[in-house]
């Protein structure tokens, strides 16, 4: 873990490494997977801030293959997708909307596998190594 120190004036900065920004940018841009969490950024006024704003759109970079590979929690990318929505954000401060998004975060969840594997064929109930299989046919 190296960090860097940046002196300004009085102050001292501490401007953490690569890898430590990286590890801190993901499990900050994870927690936006959370309706809660999205709750209280808003009822705090996070969202009013230009500052968080801009940090938000910069974390977009997330979206690329390369780094959402990473993320555990792909909820995080349409929130901070839908974070653009002005609308949005005025919502989720409300705590009926928040239990509202947050519900229908769980019945996606619920039935996500179940979706993506319909239409997939059965698998083999067989444990036979592929070896094995070309050598039967021979």
């Amino acid at each position: 873990m190296r960090h860097f120190h940046f002196c300004t004036m009085s102050t001292k900065v501490e401007v953490p490494s690569n890898d430590i920004r990286f590890q801190m940018e993901l499990e900050f841009i994870q927690c936006l997977a959370s309706p809660a969490y999205l709750n209280f950024l808003a009822i705090n006024r996070y969202f009013e801030n230009p500052s968080f704003m801009n940090y938000l759109q910069y974390l977009k970079y997330w979206k690329q293959p390369q780094y959402a590979k990473y993320i555990v929690y792909p909820h995080c990318l349409a929130f901070l997708d839908m974070l653009d929505d002005e609308r949005f954000r005025q919502m989720i401060a409300r705590e009926d909307f928040m239990t509202l998004v947050h519900g229908q975060q769980f019945y996606h969840w619920q039935t996500f596998l179940n979706n993506r594997s319909e239409g997939k064929p059965p698998e083999a109930s067989t444990t036979e190594t592929p070896a094995e299989a070309s050598a039967e046919s021979s």
